[in-house]
């Protein structure tokens, strides 16, 4: 029954495939955006805290393209069915209503992944300097990573769409989870470039685990022993997560309350 809902989410996202197919060229322009960018700052150097200009060029292409894979608005899709009440129909039906957001999300992902990550990463890969690994093993490393970035993203979604069960309007937690998630996660700065204290309050937090590590792996910074604590820590934090989700889960039930319906 829950696969069935990955099928319908997928059908459902290649009714609206255009704007996805724009999206590969709004991506590949983000890309230049920040290739230029890093170029500028680069300069000279050949290096900057371990990273050449090489591997910022990989690491920017491929932390963007994966981010079109695990992104979706699970958060969203919760608070605006909790705000008309339909929310309601959810609990009287034979499935359980996070379970189905979470396999809805991945048949969203999926769709990114083959219609939007893979051409994109062509794309790119066409018009700018990318270093793409050669070692099979070091692609199905990152394959396996790349599913554990969405869970762990999906998660973070659901507890922050359980807000609006205890709050009237979200929007300002959702804006705020998505740049804590861009920043602490290393999309828009890897994270081996923040100062000291930040870096180390970064190794607290689930964020890096979504695209920092993965990208790490797949740019060759995180090898060997080192990948396969990143792998494991992604594990942890996914299985970790599950406690406060079910535990905030077991609350918002006895406290619904709706705006419509």
């Amino acid at each position: 029954m829950y696969l069935d809902l990955i099928r319908i989410r997928f059908l459902m996202m290649l009714a609206y495939r255009v704007n996805y197919y724009s999206g590969i060229v709004i991506y590949a322009v983000n890309i230049g955006a920040y290739f230029f960018f890093w170029h500028a700052i680069y300069g000279d150097q050949e290096a900057i805290r371990g990273f050449t200009l090489a591997q910022m060029t990989t690491y920017v292409a491929v932390t963007w393209m994966a981010r079109a894979f695990y992104f979706n608005n699970l958060d969203r899709e919760i608070a605006n069915e909790v705000r008309d009440g339909s929310v309601a129909i959810q609990f009287i039906r034979p499935y359980n209503y996070l379970l189905v957001k979470l396999f809805q999300g991945f048949g969203e992902g999926l769709f990114r992944l083959l219609l939007f990550m893979t051409p994109g990463l062509v794309v790119v890969c066409l018009i700018f300097p990318i270093e793409l690994p050669r070692d099979p093993a070091v692609w199905l490393l990152y394959a396996v990573m790349l599913v554990f970035s969405f869970i762990i993203n999906a998660e973070l979604n659901l507890l922050t769409g359980m807000g609006a069960f205890y709050i009237e309007n979200v929007d300002g937690l959702l804006r705020m989870k998505r740049v804590f998630i861009d920043l602490f996660s290393g999309v828009l700065v890897p994270i081996a470039l923040f100062p000291g204290w930040l870096a180390a309050l970064s190794e607290w937090l689930p964020f890096q685990a979504i695209a920092y590590l993965p990208s790490a792996v797949f740019t060759g910074r995180s090898t060997g022993d080192e990948a396969l604590a990143a792998i494991g820590l992604q594990a942890a934090w996914a299985v970790v997560l599950i406690i406060p989700i079910m535990l905030m889960w077991r609350a918002a039930r006895k406290r619904l309350f709706v705006q419509g319906g």
